[in-house]
């Protein structure tokens, strides 16, 4: 992947304990070696065919990481390094370490509008900030909002978890289902046309939570949802009213991030706190109950998975009430079939990366041999040539002895005639000598 480096991360950064985990990605908590600044990292797990179903495809990576490289606010988490291994695409964000907005809140006995508004008004400035690059995070719930530092006088709000964020383009008709049941907009339980509108179906602790998903998805699609007097009776009009114009099912009437930063609620308590500064009076504030935000605490740690952010589900909302009444006695039969196809499934993809990883060995091993077996036929050719010239050079130097021997003998038969030539020439003188020696004395 391009822009990822390649390198071991854990050369530059020391890996500590586990943060969390979802279905193909752990969060683990780091410490950059030069610095000693900590950071969050998140193993993604790559998906290694395309038929198979383990593991983040490329190209949901990709879209994930050049949203994260685009996005700078004080109100998002941030990404600060990109790594990649044969398995796993690291991503060094920023670390979040103040938990849960709502196990925060939670905690209290009860939290004024005031205070309530200040941590949403922080939300809505994120998503103002990402609608403004026409980005949709496609999963605001409460597990995705979190703390920077929750032991701060004034914590800052951080959004997290750009998985299924995507950059609407105009023009390009989207469509998906995708998201936490009891939290997506009614158009994608509908399987409508996605925009930014769908961030805007804000609802906290949802509403519309029923006992099955089926029910929780038909209360959405139905919009319907009531203000229970147990939990709202300390909530002003002006926040039944903001939230009233996000929960519309339509979503052209639905409230814009930039029609929720002018509702009167959010500049009321905006004016209010300008005039107490400027005052110096303690007014009383209306405060609300956080009976509800501890019960969906407690219910979402729970029984809710831990990775539910990435799995589809069904138009349960189109499902007709008789079906619904046969659904008890079917359920043990469609969870059988469901294990029995993720078995499938599972074992379909082992096998399949198996055959590939086998393909590709024997694909080198194939390539190995072809080598080896054209190194062997040159060394081959290189003996039978060194032979060939062993041979001829063995026959010349034979030729050569033959030749030698020959001039050898004529040099012999050579040297003995020369020298009986000399003998005779040696006779010779001296014979002409006694005759010269024979006239002297005459």
């Amino acid at each position: 992947m391009a822009g990822f480096r390649q390198e071991d991360v854990e050369v530059f950064y020391d890996m500590g304990e586990e943060l969390g985990s979802g279905q193909f990605a752990i969060v683990r908590k780091c410490k950059e070696k030069p610095s000693g600044s900590e950071y969050a990292a998140k193993f993604i797990k790559k998906r290694r065919l395309s038929s198979s179903r383990r593991g983040v495809s490329r190209e949901e990576i990709e879209r994930e990481v050049n949203i994260l490289r685009e996005i700078q606010h004080s109100n998002i988490i941030t990404l600060h390094d990109i790594f990649e291994n044969k398995t796993d695409v690291i991503l060094i964000l920023e670390l979040v370490s103040g938990g849960e907005l709502f196990d925060f809140l939670a905690e209290k006995e009860s939290l004024t509008e005031e205070a309530a508004t200040q941590f949403l008004k922080q939300i809505l400035d994120g998503v103002h900030y990402l609608h403004s690059k026409c980005i949709a995070h496609f999963d605001l719930k409460p597990e995705n909002i979190m703390l920077l530092d929750k032991n701060v006088p004034n914590p800052r709000i951080k959004l997290i978890d750009f998985g299924i964020a995507h950059q609407i383009k105009a023009g390009n008709e989207f469509k998906n289902i995708f998201g936490t049941p009891e939290f997506v907009a009614p158009e994608i339980v509908n399987y409508e046309l996605l925009g930014l509108e769908a961030d805007m179906w804000l609802s906290g602790a949802s509403p519309f939570l029923g006992e099955t998903k089926q029910e929780t998805l038909t209360n959405i699609s139905a919009v319907n949802y009531d203000f229970d007097e147990e939990y709202f009776s300390n909530t002003s009009e002006l926040a039944k009213d903001f939230i009233r114009r996000l929960l519309v099912k339509d979503p052209k009437k639905r409230m814009t991030i930039e029609d929720s930063l002018q509702h009167p609620w959010i500049k009321v308590i905006k004016r209010r706190n300008v005039r107490q500064e400027e005052s110096g009076k303690k007014p009383e504030r209306r405060r609300l109950k956080t009976t509800r935000l501890k019960e969906y605490t407690i219910k979402s740690h729970s029984s809710m998975p831990p990775n539910n952010t990435y799995v589809n589900f069904e138009r349960f909302s189109q499902v007709l009430e008789e079906i619904a009444a046969a659904e008890e006695g079917l359920r043990d039969l469609e969870h059988n079939q469901r294990s029995c196809q993720e078995d499938v499934a599972a074992l379909l993809s082992i096998y399949e990366e198996k055959e590939g990883w086998y393909k590709e060995e024997n694909q080198s091993i194939a390539s190995d041999l072809g080598h080896i077996r054209q190194a062997l036929q040159c060394t081959q050719a290189q003996r039978r040539q060194s032979q060939e010239d062993a041979r001829t050079a063995m026959l010349a130097a034979n030729a050569l002895k033959r030749t030698f021997g020959r001039l050898e003998n004529r040099y012999e038969v050579l040297a003995e005639q020369v020298a009986s030539e000399v003998r005779w020439v040696e006779e010779l003188v001296r014979g002409i000598e006694r005759e010269k020696d024979s006239l002297v004395m005459s």
